[in-house]
């Protein structure tokens, strides 16, 4: 067995098993096919090499190896994805930096053995069980009080930490969970502590990070909550951080990629009601309105957005500027219009069919704007129209599209029953901080450059022909060195690789294009003639490399006439005149 944890896990694992967890694959031959996750499609593009240990989409172009997949499709970097693989493959992660590893495993520990004793006193305790009549009375089934580790915090004092110190762990590692509050410090005066349970007389929810382990709470008062706030929520802790955290993305995220759309509610029981309900594409803020960072996570999954919660858009408010950030980041953003005095908890658990309805019925965001404004202030007088102008303007204005933006201009001077000239006139005065942010955020992404680098005709003639060298290696007896001098050192490698019957590559990356080149031969070449196919190629490939000589001897023959050189200039349009025969030759 290796030694190297990346290793040690590919010898342990299939990856045809690691995908098969989050898609369904579909046999293909040698090989497996399914729906890409990564980009919409009606037909199946994306493949998975068990010989390879391989996976490759040749609609979007993605691919790579088990890790790079859970990397992507968990939306994560390697350091977890390393993580993820070794716990399902039994591999002990060593060399790490065990102090502060050991740190936080410890925290996770005692976060989990919180929300398994919550459970306990949810099934077990006289006013447990009331707790979970409470859940039952909401419609929560019995399935999604487990799936969702609902529990009960008892009302007492320090019922939560006795119970920890009694498995050993220490007051001060508790309260950095935020479980527990510490009154008092330690002084040179000896003042005394003073430790109690943060949640008491609540039902709790677990709030769990992206691999479903339980890093924080969500405690609602049972019964009135007089004096009491209704909601409690856990601190920002070493592993709990609320301006990052979206609650029941660990269960949404495939589902959010797969539909391509994440819809955001209010609160946890929505999102537990939603999945109860089959929508299972649903998270929640944790108490917060949207943030940067949660939207940078969310980048991960998909563009879409769909809003199920109290649109307090007025003025500067913090839900105005969630969505405006989301907006930014070129998130689409639609909003459900909710009746007054529901919820999508309470719709999904009455009438699911609705919810659904609901959520297909939902409108852009700009459309909402327009019709929630006009329906608050009257057109027809003065001062609403400078009202109803005061709200839409801004948003008008920081829409980024500009074709976009002159269809709701257009649509203002319609409802104002002016011309758009004076829309566009006024529109101008408008400068708002939203508007900075826009272009801040455009700028950057300009500066960033994160477009993936697109293959030339030529490197893709090279992929081809090298695919159908693999499929049938007599090939590589009739590429000769007029042609190979053209391409690329790796694709001549494995050419040479090829000729010599070896399988050792020089570089990683060697053998990653040999890895994925073998796939796309028993993907694309299944039922073609390898030789037919082969000869096409080549002449598509010759006739492009003498394009591209032409272009260079046409630079060099504008710069020695130029330079007025007669002996350069004829010499070139001899080799210019030659090439172009060439290419006629190749039409014909």
């Amino acid at each position: 067995m290796s030694s190297d944890p990346v290793e040690e896990i590919k010898e342990r694992l299939d990856i045809v098993d690691v995908i098969r967890g989050y898609l369904k694959l579909e046999k293909t031959g040698a090989n497996y096919r399914a729906i890409c996750p990564f980009h919409s499609e009606e037909s199946p593009s994306f493949f998975v090499s068990p010989a390879r240990q391989i996976w490759h989409c040749f609609g979007c172009s993605e691919g790579g190896d088990m890790f790079e997949f859970v990397k992507k499709i968990e939306g994560i970097e390697f350091g977890e994805a390393l993580k993820i693989l070794a716990d399902k493959a039994g591999v002990e992660l060593k060399r790490q930096n065990f102090k502060k590893r050991n740190k936080k495993k410890e925290l996770y520990e005692i976060c989990d053995l919180a929300a398994t004793f919550f459970q306990k006193q949810l099934e077990k305790s006289k006013t447990g069980k009331k707790a979970k009549k409470y859940l039952l009375d909401r419609n929560i089934s019995e399935d999604s009080i487990k799936k969702w580790r609902l529990g009960y915090a008892p009302a007492n004092w320090r019922t939560l930490l006795k119970f920890l110190e009694n498995k050993g762990y220490e007051r001060d590692k508790i309260v950095k969970t935020g479980l527990v509050i510490r009154k008092g410090s330690k002084s040179s005066s000896g003042m005394k502590q003073n430790f109690y349970d943060r949640f008491r007389g609540r039902i709790m929810f677990p709030v769990f990070n992206l691999h479903g382990q339980a890093i924080g709470f969500g405690g609602r008062i049972l019964g009135k909550a007089d004096d009491t706030a209704k909601y409690l929520n856990t601190p920002n802790t070493p592993l709990y951080d609320k301006s990052k955290v979206l609650y029941g993305l660990n269960e949404a995220k495939v589902e959010i990629r797969k539909r391509d759309n994440c819809i955001l509610v209010e609160g946890y029981t929505d999102v537990i009601m939603s999945h109860q309900a089959g929508v299972k594409n649903v998270i929640a803020t944790s108490g917060t309105a949207l943030t940067a960072r949660q939207l940078k996570i969310l980048k991960r999954y998909s563009d879409n957005l769909t809003t199920a919660f109290d649109m307090d858009l007025a003025g500067d408010s913090a839900t105005k500027r969630g969505i405006d950030m989301a907006q930014a980041k070129d998130f689409d953003v639609r909003v459900i219009m909710m009746p007054e005095d529901s919820d999508p908890a309470d719709m999904a658990a009455e009438d699911p069919k609705k919810w659904k309805e609901k959520i297909k019925d939902s409108k852009s965001i700009f459309d909402y704007y327009f019709e929630t404004t006009f329906a608050k202030y009257d057109k027809e007088t003065p001062k609403g129209k400078k009202k109803i102008a005061k709200v839409l303007l801004p948003v008008i204005k920081q829409i980024p599209n500009k074709i976009e933006q002159s269809q709701w201009i257009q649509r203002l001077a319609e409802k104002f029953n002016t011309k758009e000239e004076n829309i566009e006139a006024e529109l101008k005065k408008v400068r708002t901080k939203r508007n900075d942010y826009y272009d801040k955020e455009n700028n950057k992404k300009e500066e960033k450059g994160t477009e993936k680098k697109q293959k030339s005709r030529l490197e893709k003639l090279q992929d081809r022909i090298v695919s159908l060298a693999i499929k049938d290696e007599k090939i590589t007896e009739e590429l000769d060195k007029n042609v190979t001098k053209y391409f690329t050192s790796a694709h001549k490698e494995i050419l040479n690789n090829l000729k010599e019957d070896k399988d050792d590559f020089k570089k990683d990356k060697t053998e990653q294009l040999f890895n994925y080149l073998s796939l796309k031969a028993d993907v694309d070449f299944k039922d073609i003639e390898p030789k037919e196919e082969f000869k096409a190629c080549l002449k598509q490939f010759k006739k492009l490399v003498i394009k591209k000589q032409l272009t260079k001897i046409s630079k060099e023959l504008y710069k020695a006439e130029k330079e007025e050189n007669e002996k350069k200039v004829e010499e070139l349009s001899e080799k210019f005149n030659k090439l172009s025969k060439k290419i006629r030759e190749k039409d014909e």
